[in-house]
This record gives structure tokens, C-alpha cells and sequence, in this order.
């Protein structure tokens, strides 16, 4: 994704919902020495097991590229003082995590903003292939959960509602590509969350019986610039 993204050396990129921290510490490789990662997030610093996102981000800091890096928990980038005048802000699979469609549509139009340019991933609700389709139901089934939820699918958006909230927010869309998600592991993840914590209905129960116990192939994903 990073590579698709042509992130220039010595950027000053931000970014939003970073979590644990992987796709920060790509983004620190690639601004280089000279440029600098801003990742924040609203979870607090013990969110996350076994690992939290908090030791994970200390992790980080005390690395090589931890000069490169700050990281802001408990920030929420409608409400905080962030700065400005990044030249990226980047969203990575972090959309469905937000409370709603609406509260993500109000955080793309403030990243217009924050910064110059935007780059986004996330997984794409509508397989290729038939396997992919028991990641896609537990999606669906973790979608009904209702209230409160700290759980990684709380409000999934298709491909098409995401390009039309980038133009309502006055993003203009320069690229988009398909993202290699065949090595991931999130299908196995969203399953066992979804077989544990989601209500009972059509979703999980098609679930249960189209689910391996282990190996399913996640769903597709993109990855798209925006200015």
C-alpha cells in the first residue's frame, strides 16, 4: 500500500486510527530520516490483547525509527489539537472501525484540513470468489451487533458509499488499486470474534457452516489517493 502511495521522502504525514502501530512504522520507513509520522487514535494506551496498543506503540519509540514517530492515544481529530499542514493524511483499515458512516464522513472532511493529500485502504464488502464469502458474513453478523462495542467491525462501508463521502467532502480521488490480501489473517480473526460475539441470526448461522476452523481467505481490499 505504501508503494502504491508514493510517499515521498521526508513527508510529514498523519496518521488517523494508527492502532498498534504497523502501517506507522511503514509510513516512518518510507518518509525517511527526515520526515515524520503523527499516528493517533481514540483508544486509550490499554487497549488490545495480548499485546496493547500502547506497549506495542513504546515498542515503536524505542526502535530505530522511533525518532520519526509520535503516537497519541485517547486523540480524536474532530475534537484535538493536532496541527496542520501535513503533506499526507492516511486512513489503513481503520474505517470500520469508527461508530458510524457519518462520524467517518465528518473526519474525511476534516482531513481536508489537516492535510494536502489523502490515502486510504480498506477491505472490500463484495468478494471475488467464493471462499472469501465467510469473512464477508461475519462482517455482516458483527454489523448487527448493536450499543456499545469495542469490536473491530462496527459500521463497514462499501467501496462506492466511501467515493461518494470522499466527494461530498471535496476530495478528488487520483488513483485507486487492489491491495494483496492473500497472506492476511483477518478472515480467521473476524470469524472467531463474530462465532462468539455476535447475535444470533441468518448472518452466523450460514456462517457456522460455511467457515473452515482455520485457513479462510479474506475478502478483498483497495487502496486509493485522494487530493
Amino acid at each position: 500500500m505504501a508503494r502504491s502511495w508514493q510517499i515521498p521522502q521526508g513527508a510529514r504525514v498523519l496518521e488517523i486510527g494508527c492502532g498498534q502501530g504497523d502501517m506507522t512504522a511503514v509510513l516512518a520507513d518510507q518518509v525517511g530520516p527526515h520526515g515524520t509520522v503523527v499516528g493517533t487514535d481514540v483508544a486509550s494506551p490499554g487497549y488490545g490483547a495480548p499485546v496493547t496498543v500502547g506497549q506495542s506503540a513504546q515498542h515503536l519509540l524505542d526502535g530505530p525509527l522511533g525518532s520519526r514517530i509520535t503516537m497519541r492515544f485517547e486523540t480524536d481529530v474532530l475534537t484535538d489539537d493536532i496541527g496542520t499542514g501535513y503533506d499526507l493524511v492516511v486512513l489503513a483499515h481503520c474505517s470500520w472501525y469508527f461508530a458510524s458512516a457519518g462520524l467517518l464522513e465528518r473526519t474525511l472532511g476534516k482531513a481536508r484540513e489537516l492535510g494536502s493529500r489523502l490515502c486510504f485502504a480498506e477491505w472490500d464488502p463484495q468478494p471475488e470468489r467464493p471462499d472469501q464469502v465467510p469473512h464477508l458474513l461475519a462482517v455482516l453478523a458483527q454489523d448487527r451487533i448493536t450499543g456499545e462495542s469495542d469490536l473491530n467491525v462496527r459500521a463497514p462501508i462499501t467501496r462506492g458509499t466511501l467515493l461518494d463521502a470522499l466527494g461530498r467532502t471535496g476530495w478528488q480521488v487520483e488513483q485507486v488499486s487492489t491491495v494483496d490480501t492473500s497472506a492476511l489473517q483477518d478472515a480467521d480473526w473476524e470469524i472467531d470474534i463474530a462465532l462468539r460475539e455476535a447475535p444470533e441470526g441468518l448472518a452466523k448461522e450460514l456462517l457456522r457452516q460455511t467457515a473452515q476452523a482455520r485457513g479462510n481467505v479474506p475478502l478483498p481490499a483497495y487502496a486509493l489517493t485522494a487530493r
